[in-house]
């Protein structure tokens, strides 16, 4: 019986361990759209970083104050440490989020990353990092904004 335990106990350890280190490509970057961004862009620091991963989903995020002349670009980039970049589409803003108020001409954008990715960075060292605003970048493609107005 306490063998049973025991291997049942390695089991699930040893499955918690394949789900957070296991690989995910959640990003949409296309090779056009890094291209782009590589040529002409505007970055953008977040304003406020929350990392809290053991709270569950939804606790790991960055806050961005973003001029609104770039309230409608096709998509942008996220830096996280460890040069992670995530490509996505704007999917929502605000003018207040987490008692951090967007000034007169900005808005506010929220981009989340996902808790599983977060705590294999936490894993590997970079909490410190991970916590600051100032590795968290929001980078926005210049001349496609230009395109669309």
């Amino acid at each position: 019986m306490r063998c049973t335990i025991i291997y049942g106990l390695i089991f699930l350890f040893s499955l918690l361990v394949v789900i957070i280190l296991w690989p995910v490509n959640d990003s949409n970057c296309s090779l056009v759209n890094l291209l782009t961004l590589k040529k002409q862009n505007s970055q953008i620091q977040a304003t406020q970083v929350v990392v809290k991963p053991w709270q569950g989903e939804h606790h790991v995020y960055g806050i961005f104050r973003v001029p609104d002349e770039y309230k409608e670009p096709i998509f942008f980039m996220l830096t996280v440490p460890d040069n992670r970049k995530y490509c996505s589409r704007p999917f929502g803003y605000s003018q207040n989020y987490d008692d951090v108020f967007a000034e007169p001409g900005t808005h506010l954008i929220k981009h989340f990353i996902r808790s599983r990715i977060a705590v294999k960075m936490i894993f590997q060292g970079l909490y410190f990092q991970l916590n600051n605003p100032k590795n968290w970048t929001l980078t926005f493609p210049s001349s496609l904004h230009r395109e669309i107005n």
